[in-house]
């Protein structure tokens, strides 16, 4: 009888890197069928220096820097952050909120958070403090 094993690691967990990444996996191929299903909706209304509202949103991180710096979102929106680097790897850090830093994501990789309250929440690049943004949550 023939027994075949089958390694479903990444590349990085099979030599001994990295941590699980199935959740930001899963979190992928749902952010990816909803854009697909659904389509992008484009904002309703644009208010002035922050963007519009979005419902599905993404910053990328380019250069040093997230783009767009300031976000404005809907309630219930989830914001993907896509670390579009060639070299160097970034977390995404809430410190007014005590939140636990993101894991480190590298080129290619993205994270995401889902936010269900109005607020204002600045946030940092863990291992890069001078790299900020801000997401501004409405109703």
């Amino acid at each position: 009888m023939l027994n075949f094993r089958v390694d479903t690691r990444s590349a990085r967990q099979q030599k001994g890197g990295g941590g699980l990444r199935a959740p930001r996996f899963f979190a992928a191929v749902l952010f990816t069928a909803c854009f697909c299903v659904d389509g992008f909706m484009p904002a309703a209304a644009a208010d002035g220096g922050a963007g519009p509202i979005a419902e599905v949103a993404e910053v990328v991180i380019e250069k040093m820097e997230f783009v767009p710096k300031q976000l404005k979102i809907k309630a219930g929106t989830t914001v993907t952050w896509i670390n579009k680097e060639k070299r160097n790897n970034h977390s995404v850090l809430f410190e007014q909120e005590n939140m636990l830093e993101s894991d480190r994501f590298f080129p290619g990789e993205t994270y995401q958070r889902t936010f269900d309250k109005p607020g204002t929440y600045p946030y940092r690049c863990g291992p890069h403090p001078e790299m900020l943004g801000v997401i501004e949550v409405v109703e």
